[in-house]
């Protein structure tokens, strides 16, 4: 088994046509008497490493004013350090499938357990702020590890009656994980008198925000000695008694896990490797449904949405707003991240993938507008930026309803289409290649906007709105349907 093949999406994408036939109940019967609370339980702990993913990538966005004092840095040294994180987690989620493979599921989720923690607590104590950043590069790492090996162990453990539903939980525990960082930013700001530089029990408040991560770290690391191994991995490495004890665990007593050894063994007998080559055609370089798949994941980024997660505080302070009361926009944005999210997790199978994205693209496309027209009148730089009441409401009514745009069309509908819309045969490769266009689009977004908005804010949200106002027309004429279409179809 190749890195591809851990991908859920590779997987999905060859079911076998005799999938649920070996064994001795209908899927019906084996959905009722599958043991759901002990499933459920086993999705929710590997989706912890979807919960660090979200926290890990938001939690900067409250110590970077502290940084930026402690350290007496201005912008580039900034974005450098935030967006190293990415460039980590390009790495992690290039290696993850090969060392799954080679380790296992279980063994690879405490391997980013134990980074997520060493970033954490090594970030916290930085004598410079290079050091800061190869600590944040550390945690990257481990967010590329777990934005693979998350929804591949799901689907792989999951029964099929669940398998979606179950796999919703690694975005629904990323936005948790992106509100629940705020949340600890917010309270431990509070405790240190609204200054993150502030000092709670001799250290200042930046510090404790960066290093409380350690905690849900170590709680993953926990719960994950407590689920069982992927049936895929113990029949890829010859433990087929093993495999046959999961599967009966997962799937309930009428499962037939000879059977189903059988099946899952003649599948991964018959997958296809897809090679780089796969990828070629006509004269563009690549085949025409890449260049979707990649353009869908660089507009997604360049809408600039990561702005409002990795920055929020440094922008609203921008404008003249406090950091304590930046610290609590970024927390109610946080909030209307999720509910956007479960909208999309209720409607993206219901009327589709093409209405909720131009629906998305529309309503961020007026947000963003807003917003710079909003951030023209701010006056003054540093400590005395201002911006009239008027404009300070639209902007953070803007902000908001970007956020709630974004999340119930972009945010989840670019993943979804982006395991469904490629060919079988490609269908793995294609997908790893346009998800690293989105870790390279999400890094140029991260690393520039300090600069842009120190250059001049309201046209950097111009440039996000060109991009949201593009994004129209891209949906319109380049992205086609798959809601009800089988995988097979997408030829």
């Amino acid at each position: 088994m190749g890195a591809d093949d851990l991908h859920p999406a590779s997987r999905a994408a060859r079911p076998s046509p005799r999938e649920h036939t070996l064994t001795s109940s209908t899927p019906a019967q084996r959905a009722a008497e599958t043991p759901l609370a002990h499933v459920v339980f086993i999705a929710a702990s590997a989706a912890m490493g979807g919960f660090l993913f979200g926290y890990d990538s938001a939690v900067i966005n409250g110590a970077v004013t502290g940084i930026q004092k402690h350290f007496v840095v201005g912008s580039a040294e900034t974005a450098a350090t935030v967006a190293a994180a990415l460039l980590g987690s390009a790495v992690g989620a290039t290696v993850a499938g090969w060392l799954a493979d080679r380790l296992g599921r279980i063994r690879v989720m405490q391997l980013a357990a134990v980074l997520f923690a060493v970033s954490g607590v090594g970030s916290m104590f930085p004598p410079d702020i290079g050091v800061l950043a190869t600590w944040r590069v550390v945690g990257g790492i481990a967010i590329g590890i777990a934005s693979v090996i998350t929804p591949a162990y799901i689907a792989e453990v999951a029964p099929p009656a669940y398998r979606g539903r179950l796999g919703s939980f690694q975005q629904l525990a990323i936005v948790l994980g992106i509100a629940v960082s705020q949340l600890v930013n917010y309270a431990l700001n509070q405790a240190a008198g609204g200054d993150s530089s502030g000092l709670l029990k001799g250290i200042q408040a930046w510090r404790w925000m960066l290093g409380v991560e350690a905690v849900p770290a170590l709680v993953y690391l926990l719960m994950s000695l407590a689920i069982p191994e992927s049936p895929r991995y113990l029949i890829a490495s010859g433990q087929e008694a093993r495999a046959r004890a999961v599967l009966t665990e997962v799937e309930g007593p009428r499962t037939d896990p000879d059977a189903r050894v059988a099946e899952i063994r003649s599948v991964m007998a018959t997958e296809h490797r897809s090679r780089m080559r796969d990828l070629l055609g006509g004269r563009a370089g690549l085949l025409p449904i890449v260049w979707v798949g990649i353009g869908a994941s660089a507009f997604q980024q360049f809408v600039g949405i990561n702005v409002i997660f990795y920055y929020s505080s440094l922008l609203w302070q921008s404008v003249g707003i406090t950091e304590s009361a930046s610290l609590l926009i970024s927390l109610s944005t946080s909030i209307i991240n999720i509910v956007g999210t479960v909208i999309a997790m209720l409607l993206v199978d219901r009327i589709g993938r093409r209405p909720l994205a131009l629906a998305g693209s529309t309503g961020m496309a007026v947000a963003l507008a807003a917003a710079s027209w909003a951030f023209s009148y701010r006056t003054g730089t540093g400590s005395s930026a201002h911006i009239p009441n008027l404009q300070g409401t639209v902007a953070l009514v803007a902000a908001h309803f970007f956020v709630l745009c974004f999340a119930f069309s972009w945010g989840v509908v670019v993943w979804v289409l982006l395991g469904e819309m490629f060919p079988n045969r490609i269908r793995a490769l294609a997908l790893g290649v346009a998800a690293s266009a989105q870790w390279l689009a999400n890094w140029a977004v991260t690393v520039s906007f300090p600069s842009l908005s120190d250059w001049n804010l309201s046209a950097t949200y111009a440039i996000y709105a060109g991009f949201a106002l593009l994004s129209i027309p891209f949906v319109a004429f380049c992205i086609r349907e798959t809601r009800g279409r089988t995988l097979e179809s997408m030829g």
